[in-house]
């Protein structure tokens, strides 16, 4: 299958394969797992954090970070388009008890401070008590600029608050601004990084802070069934995944280009080329186009899409550029057969 449904899609290399096959053991519950232990402490070492936590989703780690800065009747300020506000079941207010304040994103997917600093509430015994400030980078494939992110920490300081990273695609935002990692990483007490999108591992994502945040975010992980055992075996792609597939993301984001270049041309579609800068293309496409059922003829060729009059197209690991020009001459061979 050629899948451009999204970056989550991956599969795991044949090394990753053998690794996990190969995995050193022991249950993590109690601590006894080498494999899960090194590269959580890796991992904390190499994005510059005090420790880290693994867990079995980018839902998953961003919930356990709500619920370690927050208590419950605390709330916690997000973009509308936010993930963990919007796609992630309204976790934080059903099992933390936690109020989100969603705030409207900008063009660029920054959140206006102006605004943040109105939603933040009094002292007062009538409202939540604000927390956090949770951001996402990449939001719907945009960058965050790396100014942008030191005015936010600035802001956090002013206003005694903490600051969250949902990183689920972190690595693409570093590739697209050319920097290590840990030129975004320093501004935020907690971050999440989902090692199962672009990174291509089966499974998994970090949860990264101090010391205190992961101890709390441990306890809670157990409360909400979250405790795995001989977890090693996830671990041993994870650390392939971080190692060795982040240089591999630019060759994601050239591919996009080229996927936006290429249905740009075709009558019908219109993609803001400019804008493509990651993995993700955003395609408007003519109401004179029956979307389902151009979805439903790739289908048989073997090709997946998520239909929508205003359709994301995704690069990763398993999409090259042969499989790009495949799919544009099936596009363009069924709207031939239409018209």
């Amino acid at each position: 299958m050629i899948d451009f449904r999204s970056d989550t899609v991956t599969r795991p290399s044949l090394k990753m394969r053998n690794a996990m096959s190969q995995a050193e053991v022991g249950d993590d519950v109690y601590g006894d797992d080498p494999t899960v232990n090194e590269l959580e402490q890796w991992s904390a070492k190499r994005h510059g954090f005090d420790a880290a936590l693994f867990c079995s989703s980018g839902t998953q780690a961003n919930l356990l970070a709500l619920m370690a800065h927050c208590q419950r009747g605390d709330e916690y300020l997000c973009g509308q388009q936010a993930h963990n506000y919007k796609f992630e079941g309204g976790g934080a207010a059903v099992l933390g008890s936690i109020q989100p304040q969603p705030i409207e994103n900008e063009k660029d997917g920054t959140l206006c401070l102006t605004k943040l600093a109105q939603a933040i509430k009094p002292d007062d015994s009538h409202f939540a008590h604000t927390k956090l400030v949770s951001i996402e980078n990449t939001i719907n494939g945009k960058v965050l600029p790396l100014h942008y992110l030191a005015e936010l920490r600035e802001f956090v300081n002013k206003h005694q608050l903490s600051l969250h990273l949902d990183g689920a695609r972190v690595y693409n935002a570093a590739t697209a601004l050319d920097v290590d990692i840990t030129e975004i990483a320093q501004y935020f007490d907690s971050m999440s990084i989902c090692l199962s999108k672009g990174l291509g591992a089966p499974i998994g994502s970090l949860l990264l802070g101090s010391t205190q945040i992961i101890k709390q975010a441990r306890r809670w992980r157990k409360v909400l069934g979250g405790g795995m055992r001989q977890a090693g075996i996830l671990c041993a792609a994870a650390k392939i995944a971080l190692t060795e597939n982040v240089e591999k993301l630019k060759v994601d984001h050239e591919n996009a280009y080229y996927l936006a270049e290429q249905l740009n041309k075709i009558s019908g579609f219109t993609v803001n080329v400019e804008q493509v800068t990651t993995n993700m293309v955003f395609v408007k496409v003519d109401s004179s186009i029956d979307i389902n059922a151009m979805a439903n003829a790739l289908k048989t060729k073997k090709i997946l899409i998520s239909p929508s009059e205003n359709m994301r197209l995704v690069t990763h690991l398993d999409i090259s550029k042969a499989d790009i020009n495949s799919f544009i001459t099936a596009v363009k061979n069924h709207l031939t057969s239409l018209a």
